[in-house]
C-alpha cells in the first residue's frame, strides 16, 4: 500500500452504496426506473473492478498496440452508448457519432499527451489510458445531450435553430464545471492526486489542462455531429423529392 493513501474496505465501499439505494428507491416510486438504475449499479462495480486488474497488466506491459486496442474499444463503447437516447438509430448515426468522437477526441488526446505534456514516448498507459477516457467520457454525454435536443426542436423549428439549441444545451454541463470548480466542486483528478500526496499547485496544473481538454473534445464533437445532422437531412430531401 502507498504511504499516506487510505485504504477503503469491502465494508466502507457496501456502505457508500446507501445513497444510491435511497436514490433507486425515489426512481422506483417516482417513475420505475430503479431497475435501471440497479443493473447500471451492478454494471459500475463489475466494470470497475474488472478494469482494476486489467490496468494492473497494462502497466507493466506498456504496448503501443494494447494501448490502440483500448482507444478502439472506447471510441466503439463511447458512440453505442451516446447513442443510445436518440430516437433515430442505424448505421448512419453510430458512423456520425463515431466519427464525431474520433476526429475530436484523437486530435485533443495527442495534444494534451504530445505538445501539453510532452510525454517521451507519447504512449505511456499511467497518461494515456485515464486522459482517454475522460476525453470521451465527457464528450459522449455531451452528444447524447445535443443529439436529444436536436431531434426535439427539429419537429418544430428549422436546422439552424435546432442545431444552435442543442449545441448550447449539450455545453451546458461544460460551461457550469468551468463556473464551479475551485469553488463548489474539486474535480476528481485534482482530488485524486492530493489524496496521494500530490503538492496542490501541481494537482491544479494538470486540473487546467484537463478541464480544457474536456470542454475542448466535447464542443469538437458536437459541432462536428451537428454539421453531419445536416448532410444527413439533405440526403432525406434529396431522397424524398427523388
Amino acid at each position: 500500500m502507498d504511504e499516506g493513501v487510505v485504504h477503503i474496505s469491502w465494508w466502507g465501499i457496501a456502505l457508500s452504496l446507501l445513497p444510491v439505494l435511497a436514490v433507486g428507491l425515489i426512481f422506483q416510486r417516482w417513475n420505475s426506473g430503479g431497475r435501471l438504475l440497479g443493473y447500471a449499479t451492478f454494471r459500475m462495480l463489475i466494470q470497475l473492478i474488472a478494469v482494476g486488474f486489467v490496468l494492473i497488466f497494462v502497466f507493466e506491459n506498456e504496448s503501443a498496440w494494447l494501448g490502440l486496442a483500448i482507444l478502439a474499444l472506447v471510441l466503439g463503447v463511447s458512440s453505442w452508448i451516446a447513442m443510445r437516447p436518440l430516437a433515430r438509430k442505424g448505421p448512419g448515426q453510430y458512423g456520425l457519432i463515431l466519427f464525431s468522437l474520433a476526429v475530436s477526441g484523437i486530435a485533443v488526446l495527442a495534444l494534451v499527451l504530445w505538445v501539453v505534456i510532452g510525454l517521451d514516448p507519447m504512449y505511456q498507459p499511467r497518461y494515456f489510458i485515464p486522459l482517454t477516457g475522460m476525453i470521451f467520457a465527457n464528450a459522449m454525454n455531451a452528444i447524447s445531450l445535443a443529439g436529444e435536443r436536436f431531434e426535439t426542436d427539429r419537429k418544430s423549428t428549422d436546422y439552424r435553430h435546432a442545431r444552435n439549441a442543442a449545441f448550447n444545451a449539450a455545453m451546458i454541463p461544460q460551461i457550469n464545471s468551468f463556473l464551479a470548480v475551485g469553488l463548489v466542486s474539486l474535480p476528481g483528478m485534482m482530488t485524486g492526486q492530493i489524496l496521494s500526496g500530490v503538492s496542490p499547485l501541481e494537482a491544479v496544473r494538470y486540473q487546467i489542462v484537463v478541464m480544457n481538454m474536456i470542454l475542448g473534445s466535447a464542443g469538437l464533437a458536437v459541432a462536428i455531429y451537428l454539421c453531419g445532422q445536416w448532410r444527413n437531412e439533405e440526403e432525406r430531401t434529396s431522397g424524398v423529392q427523388a
